[in-house]
Order: C-alpha cells, then sequence, then structure tokens
C-alpha cells in the first residue's frame, strides 16, 4: 500500500497519520506451537473425559447450557457498547483506543485564547482599512464598514482555524491546552474539507448575527452532549476533541 498522502479533497486521512487509531490484529494467523483446540492424539477434543464433565475437567452447569448459567450469555460491559454506551456513529463504541475527551472548561480557554490571536488581527487590519466606523448623514446610515468588518472577520477566523485543524488538529489555543481535534470515526486529523464545514459553522453566524451569543450556544454544546462531549460544529464536522496528555 502506497504510503503518500491523498490527494487534496480525497476527504480520507493519510496511512502515516500518528493520531490515527490502530487496527486490532486480524485474529486469523494460528500461532506456531498449534492450537488449544488442536485435538489431542487418539481423540477429539471435544470428548467426554471419563467421568462426565466438559472438556476442561468441570461438570457441566446445572441444566445445561452456559457456564455463566440459565443459558443466557454474560451481559457485555458497562451495559453494552464500550464505555460511553455506543452511539449514534455505530454500534461500537468509536472512542475505543482514543485518548480521553478534553475537558469542556478547557476547550472554553483554548476557544478563548484563538478569539483573541485572530482578534487582534482582525482589529488591526479592520483599522487599517477603514472599517470600523458607521457613517451617519442628514439622509442615510452607511453601514458598509461594518459589513466589511463581518466579512474579514469571518474569512480569517474561518481560515485560521480550517488550516490549523487539518494541518495538525491543533489551534494555537488547543496547543496550549493540550488537546486535538480528531475525526470521531477513526481518530485521524481532519481533512480539509472537515476541517472547513468545522470552522464554518462556528465562525459563519459569529461573524456575521450573533457574536458571542452563537459561540457560547455552539460551543457550549459540548458541556451538556452526551456521550461524546460536542459542540455543534463538531457534530455538523463528526468530530471530537481529546486530550493529548495521559
Amino acid at each position: 500500500m502506497s504510503t503518500e498522502p491523498p490527494p487534496s479533497g480525497s476527504g480520507q486521512p493519510p496511512e502515516d497519520d500518528p493520531f490515527r487509531k490502530k487496527q486490532p490484529p486480524s485474529g486469523d494467523e494460528t500461532p506456531q506451537g498449534g492450537s488449544p483446540y488442536d485435538a489431542p492424539q487418539g481423540g477429539s477434543p471435544y470428548d467426554t473425559p471419563q467421568g462426565g464433565g466438559g472438556p476442561y475437567g468441570a461438570p457441566p452447569p446445572p441444566g445445561g447450557g452456559s457456564p455463566y448459567g440459565g443459558g443466557q450469555q454474560p451481559p457485555p460491559p458497562y451495559g453494552g457498547g464500550g464505555p460511553y454506551g455506543g452511539g449514534p456513529y455505530g454500534a461500537e463504541d468509536p472512542l475505543a483506543g482514543m485518548p480521553p475527551l478534553a475537558d469542556s472548561a478547557r476547550r472554553t480557554l483554548a476557544r478563548i485564547i484563538d478569539m483573541i490571536i485572530v482578534g487582534i488581527v482582525v482589529g488591526l487590519l479592520s483599522w487599517a482599512f477603514g472599517l470600523k466606523e458607521v457613517y451617519v448623514t442628514e439622509n442615510e446610515v452607511d453601514a458598509g464598514p461594518l459589513y466589511g468588518r463581518a466579512v474579514l472577520a469571518a474569512v480569517l477566523y474561518i481560515a485560521y482555524d480550517t488550516f490549523m485543524i487539518a494541518r495538525s488538529g491543533q489551534t494555537l489555543g488547543k496547543q496550549l491546552m493540550k488537546m486535538r481535534v480528531a475525526n470521531l470515526s477513526d481518530g485521524s486529523t481532519p481533512s480539509v474539507q472537515t476541517s472547513l464545514v468545522r470552522a464554518a459553522v462556528l465562525w459563519l453566524p459569529f461573524a456575521f448575527c450573533c457574536y458571542c451569543i452563537w459561540t457560547v450556544i455552539c460551543g457550549g454544546w459540548s458541556y451538556f452532549d452526551k456521550p461524546y462531549k460536542q459542540g455543534l460544529h463538531d457534530k455538523a464536522a463528526k468530530t471530537v476533541v481529546v486530550s493529548t496528555t495521559p
């Protein structure tokens, strides 16, 4: 299999992504030295030993059936489907083999750091291009500079978030808070398309209409979401935020 990263736009994570979840062994190969189920010489592994009982020397459970009693299988751990109870993206726990989910309070701090960093750049460019004033005359109010500032903010915030997340899964704020964004399906770094969807859902309403209110709603959703602590932008992109520390 080629180790070259897929071409841009494929949406498939590269095979050499260090954060991608490792596939468990297939179990198809039989270890050297034979199988524990190999038949002993002169008989079948299922031959009943003298005196009754099962092939392992223990008497069969009363009433037959499973050794757990009553013919029933043992209950799955955690109520079924893994420690997070399965989920909407598959019967098995998607977080198996991934780091723990990041704390929502730390996510909020990381978002504030990113907003300050990009906000400084937006403010400087807005001042340079005269996009901070609303011009009022006797006959009309010219709010064009405000719309220009909103467009500038949307472009910069989305470009920053998309580039940083697609590059390493981390913005500067997330690096400081020791966390990263990962695809829920396999733990890999999100593609450019996935990162763009995630950034657009988070920043477009912020820039044009709802400002901090939308950021609180979208990001604050992770405080109450179960089982994956996803913000609304994570749900749109099918991503999670996980810790990078043990």
